[in-house]
């Protein structure tokens, strides 16, 4: 498929459009030498843009990159200095660069956080946690209680490193979630009345916050909650459109 068709696929689901408060560059970031007619035959996938991820999707002999994390926030920056070698890692292999931020963490079929509730099995979902006016999160109920430990286990990759603050019930019945660096949102969580919230980050200043609302806080990692939608787009790709597709894992540890 040319780079065009492949923007019209993903927005098809993704919906950039509703999201204009995101500050990401949502969409194609960088074009390919041939908008129009080059023929991508393999697509990889990973959680950041980076010099790492375009050069190891550009060796994987990849047309286009889909990330979560891009290369264009907000206002122009300067091409110089890392910004350059990131852009140059892409252009130098006529490597096409797709990033998605919000869009991907709200949608309910191959989002981060809705991927997440069915990993967990949750039921009865709904959606949770605004952010500069967009719905983003998701909250639901497991059928029977879980701890916290066994919801990072069900929930994270065995080399995952959570960090678990159990201000709340000892077991969990209800939980919100919103992946990556979201950890304010625990308040949201509390006004809702769930028993505890899973996010990627949990700052200093969330922590005294989270233990006066009485609210258990699962930090995941923003790394490790943030690989579930790139997948999820990965394996819809390869069903829908038989396209070959790669996951490139560059785990930070954060």
């Amino acid at each position: 498929m040319t780079l065009k068709e492949l923007d019209e696929y993903f927005n098809g689901f993704l919906h950039k459009e509703n999201y204009s408060s995101d500050p990401s560059k949502n969409g194609i970031q960088i074009e390919n030498s041939d908008l129009t007619g080059k023929q991508i035959k393999k697509i990889a996938f990973a959680v950041d843009a980076c010099c790492t991820t375009a050069e190891k999707a550009a060796e994987a002999g990849a047309g286009l990159l889909f990330v979560h994390h891009g290369l264009f926030w907000g206002g122009c920056n300067t091409i110089t200095g890392t910004h350059y070698k990131r852009i140059n890692s892409f252009l130098k292999n006529d490597l096409a660069l797709y990033a998605s931020h919000i869009p991907l963490d709200a949608n309910s079929e191959v989002g981060n956080n809705y991927g997440l509730a069915f990993k967990l099995g949750l039921k009865n979902l709904e959606s949770f946690g605004f952010w500069h006016g967009m719905c983003i999160g998701v909250k639901g109920e497991f059928e029977k209680p879980l701890s916290l430990t066994e919801i990072a286990q069900k929930a994270l990759r065995p080399c995952a490193a959570p960090k678990f603050f159990p201000f709340g019930k000892e077991t969990v019945q209800t939980l919100a979630i919103i992946s990556g660096g979201a950890g304010e949102d625990h308040v949201q969580a509390a006004q809702e009345g769930v028993d505890a919230y899973l996010t990627g980050e949990f700052i200093h200043e969330d922590f005294h916050s989270a233990e006066e609302c009485g609210i258990s806080v699962i930090a995941g990692g923003h790394y490790e909650t943030e690989i579930v939608g790139v997948n999820l787009v990965r394996q819809k790709v390869e069903k829908e459109l038989g396209l070959e597709t790669i996951f490139i894992d560059i785990p930070t540890g954060l």
